[in-house]
Formats: C-alpha cells, sequence, structure tokens
C-alpha cells in the first residue's frame, strides 16, 4: 500500500526525476568550464610558440636539429607557464626552400586533465599549436660617409668617432653568415674625398684643371699655365703620379647624381684637385675587415666642410656604375649610407656660401633617397638640424649627438639596426 501510494504521489515523484535529469546538465556545464580552461592554455601556448619560432629564426640557420629542438623547447618552456598542461613536448623544423630563403616550423603539444568532462568519458584534452615564420637574409652594402674636417678634432670627436665606426664593424662583421653577405665603404670628407693616388690612370678623371695649376714654367717661376703662356713662356705640367689623389666637385648637375662617367665628356668626371687639405683615401665596398678597420684608424681631421661631395662619393660608392660598380639593386639586397657631420657646410668648388652649398647637399639627398638608398643622419654638436633631418629617410633615423662620448651608442644603434633589417619576416 505504501509503495503503492508513493507512485501516485505527484510531489514524491519530482525529486528524483529532477535529479536523474540535471546529472547530464551539470555535466554539460562542468565541460563547458574544462573546454574553456583549456581554450584559454592553448591560447597562450599559441603565443609562446609563434614567440619561441621569432627568436630562433635568426640563429636556425647555424644550429644543427638537436640544438634546435632543444633551444626551441627551452624557449617555450621559459614563456608557457601553466603547469596543468602535462606531457608537454615541444617540435621544431628548419627549411631552406631555396638560396636565401628559409622557414623554421615550431609545433607544441600538451594534455590537459578535465575535472567535470570525465564524467561524460572525457578524462582529458589534446592541445596543439604551430607557429611558422619565413624569412630572408638580406645582403647589405653599407656607405660610411664621415666629416674628416679640421673641427672633428674639437672635443674628442674623431677619437669618439673612431671608437664607435670600430664598434659598427664588429656588429656588422659578426652579423655576416657568409663573406659577401656584408660589404662597407668608407668616405672620409671635408672640402674633397681622396679618391686614392692608385687611380691616377684612370678613364674617369678630368686633369684639365690639375695640370693647368700644377707644373713648372720654363725659365720663370710662374705658377700658373695662363700667366706662363701670356708672358710667352711654355709650362709643362707635373707627372700625374704627384697627385695627392684629391677630387672636388663634378659640374652641375653631375655634382648630386650618381651618373656614369663618359670619357672624352668633362661635366661627367671627376676634377683632379691637389687640395692643401685632402683627407685620408676613400675604400670601396669591400669584405676585408681588417683593412676597413685599419682605414678607420688612419682618418686625420683636415679642411673645410663640403657634405655634398661626402653625399655624391658615397651614392658612387653604392651605384653599379664607374668608377666603383658597386653591386646592382637586387630584391635580396639592402643599400645603406650613414652620413656624420659636425658642422655646417662652409666651402665647395664655386662658393663658402652656406646657403648656396645646402641646396646642392638638399639635391644629392633627394637623389640618394630616390635611388632607394636609406639613409642615417648623425649631427655632431654642430650642422644644420633642418638639413641633416630632411636628409634621413625617416626622422627615426636622425640622430642629435649632443657630446662625442654619445657617439659608440649612437653607432652600436645603427649597427643592431642593420643587423636586424637583414632578417625579413
Amino acid at each position: 500500500m505504501a509503495l503503492r501510494h508513493f507512485f501516485r504521489n505527484r510531489d514524491g515523484s519530482v525529486a528524483p526525476m529532477l535529479a536523474l535529469a540535471a546529472l547530464p546538465l551539470f555535466g554539460f556545464v562542468g565541460a563547458a568550464i574544462d573546454f574553456s580552461r583549456a581554450a584559454s592554455i592553448r591560447t597562450s601556448m599559441q603565443s609562446a610558440v609563434d614567440a619561441s619560432a621569432l627568436m630562433l629564426s635568426k640563429s636556425a640557420p647555424t644550429l644543427d636539429p638537436a640544438d634546435l629542438e632543444q633551444k626551441s623547447s627551452d624557449a617555450f618552456k621559459a614563456l608557457f607557464t601553466h603547469p596543468e598542461a602535462q606531457n608537454v613536448q615541444v617540435a621544431a623544423v628548419f627549411n631552406e626552400p631555396q638560396q636565401g630563403n628559409f622557414s623554421l616550423t615550431v609545433t607544441a603539444n600538451a594534455t590537459v586533465n578535465t575535472l567535470f568532462a570525465r564524467l561524460l568519458g572525457r578524462p582529458q584534452i589534446d592541445l596543439s599549436a604551430s607557429s611558422e615564420v619565413l624569412w630572408g637574409i638580406k645582403r647589405l652594402n653599407l656607405a660610411l660617409v664621415l666629416d674628416n674636417t679640421g673641427s672633428m678634432q674639437q672635443n674628442a670627436k674623431m677619437d669618439n668617432l673612431k671608437t664607435a665606426a670600430h664598434t659598427l664593424l664588429t656588429t656588422l662583421q659578426n652579423a655576416a653568415k657568409k663573406p659577401d653577405d656584408i660589404k662597407v665603404a668608407i668616405v672620409p670628407f671635408s672640402t674633397d674625398v681622396n679618391a686614392g693616388t692608385e687611380n691616377a690612370g684612370a678613364s674617369w678623371i678630368d686633369w684639365t684643371e690639375w695640370e693647368a695649376a700644377n707644373g713648372t714654367c720654363s725659365n720663370d717661376n710662374y705658377n700658373s699655365k695662363s700667366r706662363c703662356e701670356r708672358n710667352g713662356k711654355t709650362w709643362t705640367p707635373n707627372a700625374h703620379s704627384t697627385w695627392n689623389g684629391c677630387v672636388y666637385d663634378r659640374d652641375q648637375n653631375n655634382d648630386v647624381t650618381n651618373a656614369a662617367t663618359v670619357p672624352g665628356s668633362p661635366a661627367t668626371l671627376f676634377r683632379a684637385h691637389q687640395a692643401s687639405s685632402c683627407p685620408v683615401s676613400m675604400m670601396p665596398l669591400s669584405t676585408d675587415w681588417t683593412a676597413l678597420n685599419t682605414k678607420i684608424d688612419a682618418m686625420t681631421p683636415t679642411g673645410n666642410t663640403n657634405v655634398t661631395i661626402g653625399l655624391a662619393w658615397g651614392f658612387q660608392a653604392l651605384s653599379p656604375v664607374e668608377p666603383f660598380n658597386a653591386p646592382a639593386p637586387e630584391t635580396d639586397l639592402d643599400k645603406v649610407m650613414v652620413i656624420l657631420t659636425d658642422g655646417e657646410n662652409t666651402q665647395n668648388r664655386w662658393s663658402s656660401s652656406a646657403t648656396s652649398i645646402d641646396a646642392r647637399t638638399q639635391k644629392a639627398c633627394d637623389n640618394i633617397k630616390a635611388a632607394n638608398i636609406k639613409v642615417y643622419t648623425v649631427r655632431v654638436i654642430n650642422g644644420d638640424v633642418s638639413l641633416l633631418k630632411g636628409c634621413a629617410t625617416k626622422p627615426t633615423m636622425y640622430y642629435d649627438v649632443q657630446q662625442a662620448d654619445q657617439l659608440n651608442g649612437v653607432f652600436s644603434s645603427i649597427a643592431q639596426n642593420l643587423a636586424n633589417l637583414r632578417i625579413t619576416h
């Protein structure tokens, strides 16, 4: 009778029915919590995998497979801090699908034990994350265009410049993975640039003015061809081997371009000039790090400031035309110029007017950037801020140095930027 009464009693039947119905409901709600927790952990896993792949992309080409996998695992586990993730495994695969192009794939797997979903027969959730980084290592052609004027002797500017330049060269040498990866040219400048006495026989030099000013007059002491000949004497030019290597501005507008020289066309040629204040000779693009550092050590302050001619020869050093025939532009080659000066323009071939010379400097800057050459500018204590800032490819590539001992930090920053520039993700 009691049992029959229980089944007939509607109030008594509701509770067990609700309990039975609620079990699956509670299981699904708990499972949702488990999966939500797992999703959060997987998001962290993906972030750690992405960061690890990017971190290792620079060193991956130099690591053997075992070292790469170990470093990938170490990097991932340092970033992924979720102790609830079990059985964590990390794999890394490096490939070079074609010359100069690379890929690195980092994959992580783990499991997470469930709290509620196990009631539905799901004791754990498998997690996986993968990241692929594709990149190429660009080659670099760099021209260091460095003020060697007399004012660089002041405030230890030249000494600090040498230290900074050595630091930059060391950084780039360490960044080079192959012999021709990075080439550097050095262009010391004052009013003139020294093209090197070894080029005395080159077809791209015009000797007309040099021969008219450097020679001897028969039976007299006239020191120029015009005066000598006006007085009925014979002028004998000096041998070109007595040239000190200096050249000054080309004819306008070739003075601000990288136009090729044409034998027999004086306007395109570089004018030999026996400057009394001739800087150390420039050095074309080279991978001889010892010689590059030796050239830096040889720099000596002398003469007045002509930023234009420094830019023009830096432009030539990076151009695929005579006199230096640099590598032609390619997608995997960056061409960069660093121009440093400590003063305003004071003298060029035609003028001592800063305004006039500045106009030539601005044109040279515009032409260099139009040729897809990236330009860093460094002003050391003095110099035209507006001109130099406008010459830089972008504002962050202009540096205003207020004390000479800050140069090493500035050049270190530029060197690191150049090293990073070579990695293109």
